[in-house]
């Protein structure tokens, strides 16, 4: 697939996703968003999610948490790179508060329509959603404190260009602080394909070690991959299910993919990109 057709392909998914928790009030993308699913249920404590519209939660397609281990400050200006239904967004803005801001950054316009209709429910006025490719960040050089995401980076075909991006609108001393999708070691080709098409609808999470050098790459320094999910082979017999294979198959993808936390900071002298 090209980058563009890739491209259009995860626009659609989230389309549809928004247009099911608009139409019907339930969670998104199938099986992906349900309760039981290893990858994205139990993210949220119930005291951040008490306060929060259940569209808000229902449209969250995500593999952590990022605004509780991005370590917010009162007064910071965030980023949220694909923002979805908007909840990572209204999270971050209450935890900078109102001297702060919140921008999120999303392709898809039903996404967008989604997200300030949580906003308005939420009561928060510190946020500003934005039209735009996360390859194509609308914002000026050095703007943003931090930058979050929530399992969106993997789904980009150019994550080269998206963490130079990132690493543009970052003021020096700035930092990345996203969760994703990651890889650790090698992996025979049918089973990744499977895993990330169970995990993202169409997905091409990096294997660990060429995450952190695509991030050196972009410029970033003080790099950290820090697992918080891993998964198993019980959690890989959902995703390979009507294969013949299936127990050397989830064998041999036991431990070998993660939802991921992982940190990087522009350095304060920051060459120019």
């Amino acid at each position: 697939m090209s980058n563009e057709s890739i491209r259009e392909t995860v626009r659609e998914e989230y389309a549809k996703a928004a247009r099911r928790v608009t139409n019907q009030g339930g969670s998104c993308c199938g099986a992906a968003a349900s309760a039981g699913n290893p990858i994205t249920s139990n993210l949220y404590g119930k005291d951040e999610t008490a306060s929060l519209p259940a569209a808000a939660v229902a449209a969250s397609l995500g593999c952590g948490n990022p605004t509780a281990l991005a370590e917010l400050k009162a007064g910071e200006t965030v980023l949220d790179l694909g923002s979805g239904g908007g909840i990572d967004v209204i999270l971050s803005a209450r935890r900078v508060g109102l001297a702060g801001k919140a921008y999120g950054l999303d392709m898809t316009d039903e996404m967008l329509a989604l997200a300030r209709e949580n906003q308005r429910k939420a009561g928060v006025q510190n946020v500003e959603f934005l039209k735009g490719e996360i390859e194509h960040i609308p914002l000026p050089d050095n703007s943003v404190d931090v930058i979050i995401s929530n399992c969106v980076i993997n789904l980009s075909a150019d994550k080269d260009r998206v963490l130079r991006e990132a690493f543009r609108v970052l003021k020096p001393g700035g930092r990345l602080a996203v969760s994703d999708i990651v890889v650790r070691g090698e992996m025979p080709g049918e089973i990744r394909r499977r895993v990330e098409l169970w995990a993202g609808c169409i997905a091409g999470a990096l294997e660990e070690s060429e995450y952190q050098s695509k991030l050196a790459a972009a410029g970033f320094e003080q790099i950290e991959v820090e697992p918080t999910r891993i998964y198993t082979a019980a959690d890989a017999r959902e995703f390979l299910a009507e294969n013949p294979e299936l127990e050397k198959f989830a064998r041999m993808a036991d431990g070998k993919f993660m939802s991921a936390f992982v940190r990087a900071r522009k350095p304060s002298a920051a060459r120019k990109s």
